[in-house]
C-alpha cells in the first residue's frame, strides 16, 4: 500500500489474485515479518482477516508471537516456510511444536554476519544435528546474497534473488530490473550444475 509492506487484506488478496491470474500453479508465499504490523497481536489480528489465502507464510523464528502465528496458519490452512536467520533460532525452530507442519526451512543468514558462509552451515548442523531434513531455501542480503547462492547452489538447496536481497548483480553493477537478478542467478546455476 503506498510503496510500502503491508499484511491488510485487501492489499494481499489483490496481489494473490493477480499472480494467480497470470502464473497458474505458482505457490505464493506471502511474508508475515513482525516490522509489517508493529506487534504480534496486531500482526495475528489482520492475518486472521485475510479472505484469499497464501499457499505459504514465512514466519520468522526471532520475532515474538511465533508459536500464535504458526497455531493460526497451520489452522486457516496456510503452511509455514520457518525463517531461521541464527543458530538461536534454528534451536527455537527445533524445540518447536511446528518442525512437522513446516513446508521447508528458509536459511537467511542475519545481515552483517562475518562469515554468511559459515553462519549458514551452523544453522544447517543444528537442523540435521536434530534430524530435520525438510527442503531448504537459502538466501542472503547485500553482499553476502551471491556467495550464500552459489553456496546454497553446491549444496543442492534451493535459492531466491531478487530486490529484496541485493540491489547488486554478481559485479557490482546495478541491474534496470529483478528479472536482471533472476538472469544473473541462471547463469550462476548453470555454471555450478
Amino acid at each position: 500500500m503506498g510503496g510500502q509492506e503491508t499484511l491488510e487484506p485487501d492489499a494481499c488478496a489483490a496481489a494473490i489474485e493477480a499472480i494467480r491470474d497470470r502464473c497458474p500453479g505458482l505457490p505464493i508465499g506471502l511474508t508475515t515479518g513482525l516490522w509489517i504490523s508493529g506487534t504480534s497481536g496486531r500482526r495475528l489480528d489482520v492475518i486472521e482477516r485475510w479472505t484469499v489465502l497464501p499457499d505459504f507464510a514465512s514466519v520468522n523464528f526471532s520475532e515474538d508471537g511465533t508459536d500464535e502465528l504458526c497455531t493460526l496458519l497451520v489452522d486457516r490452512g496456510i503452511e509455514i516456510e520457518a525463517g531461521l536467520g541464527s543458530v538461536a533460532d534454528a534451536r527455537a525452530f527445533v524445540d518447536s511444536d511446528f518442525v512437522e507442519r513446516c513446508l521447508r526451512v528458509l536459511v537467511e543468514v542475519e545481515p552483517g554476519a562475518s562469515d554468511p558462509i559459515r553462519a549458514a552451515a551452523v544453522i544447517g548442523r543444528v537442523l540435521e544435528g536434530s534430524g530435520i531434513h525438510l527442503p531448504r531455501v537459502q538466501h542472503g542480503h547485500d553482499a553476502a546474497a551471491w556467495m550464500l547462492l552459489e553456496d546454497a547452489l553446491v549444496h543442492g538447496y534451493d535459492v531466491r534473488i531478487g530486490l529484496e536481497d541485493t540491489l547488486l548483480l554478481p559485479d557490482g553493477t546495478r541491474p534496470q530490473r529483478n528479472a536482471d537478478l533472476v538472469a544473473a542467478a541462471a547463469r550462476i546455476a548453470s555454471a555450478v550444475v
